[in-house]
Order: structure tokens, then C-alpha cells, then sequence
């Protein structure tokens, strides 16, 4: 079962829906949760870096993940900072479909010509979902993670 991209959108995170967006990471398996820093975590993180921007992924009115974003538009510096999509919803193409959206915000913003993120090089970890939205490797490693980019 694909995901139809018109029913998935990103949005603000309110006092409405911030539990349920940290609630979210419980839904992970264990192996995934080393993967990527609870939501809360980086809502926490978010509200202390002011260049942070994060929305919720919504498919319809369903809450299916959470995306986080380092812009920096003086130093043109764009950063996918943390992507996850709840355990139940993955597979459905919610990932895919919230990136292209990601992908185009950050098109929009000064001076973008690359969008840089980086994953942990782990079996079972995003490697083929990044390659696939056109993610390729920088040749440089960060506190173990694999630094990627994608041409804008």
C-alpha cells in the first residue's frame, strides 16, 4: 500500500501535538532507535539552536513522523538534521514523499545548491532510501556517521 504524496504534509508542531510527536519514537524497534535521536530530544535541541526549523509528517490527519532542519542561509549551509517515520507507517512512502517536500523548501531558501545529511552505516540503516531521492556520499565520516549530500 503506497502513500498518496498530495495526503502528506509537514506542520508546525503545537502544545497541541508535541506529545503525540514525541510519542512517536516509541513506536521505533530497538535497532532504529539507535539510528536516530528521540523526537524529543530534538525538539529540546531545536529550541536551543535558533537555525533549527522541524515540522511533524502528517498523512492526512495522521501523525507518521518528524523532521528536523539545520538552515543557515548566510553560510548557505542546509543540513537534514533528523528524519523518522513512525514504526507502523514505514514503507508506505510517507519518507519519501515528506523529503521531496524538504528537498523543495530548501530549494527556495538563499543560496541553496546542496542539502547535506548523514545516517549511521548500519544493516537495515537509510542508505537505499537516501540514494534514492538522489543523496550521494561526500567521502566524509562524522562521529561515525556516513556524510551525504543531494544537488539542488
Amino acid at each position: 500500500m503506497g502513500s498518496d504524496k498530495r495526503e502528506v504534509r509537514l506542520r508546525e508542531v503545537t502544545a497541541e501535538t508535541v506529545r503525540d510527536v514525541c510519542r512517536l519514537s516509541e513506536t521505533l524497534s530497538d535497532e532504529q532507535q539507535k539510528m536516530v535521536a528521540p523526537n524529543a530530544v530534538s525538539i529540546a535541541q531545536a529550541h536551543f539552536e535558533p537555525k533549527a526549523w522541524f515540522r511533524a509528517i502528517y498523512a492526512g490527519e495522521t501523525l507518521v513522523g518528524f523532521v528536523m532542519l539545520y538552515l543557515n542561509p548566510e553560510g548557505a549551509d542546509y543540513y537534514l538534521w533528523r528524519l523518522m517515520i513512525g514504526g507502523e507507517h514505514q514503507g508506505k512512502g510517507y519518507g519519501l514523499h515528506a523529503m521531496e517536500q524538504v528537498i523543495d523548501h530548501v530549494r527556495g531558501l538563499p543560496e541553496a545548491t546542496v542539502l547535506r545529511a548523514s545516517y549511521v552505516p548500519i544493516e537495515g540503516g537509510p542508505k537505499g532510501f537516501y540514494h534514492k531521492l538522489g543523496f550521494e556520499p561526500t567521502g566524509a565520516v562524522d562521529h561515525g556517521e556516513v556524510v551525504i549530500e543531494r544537488k539542488l
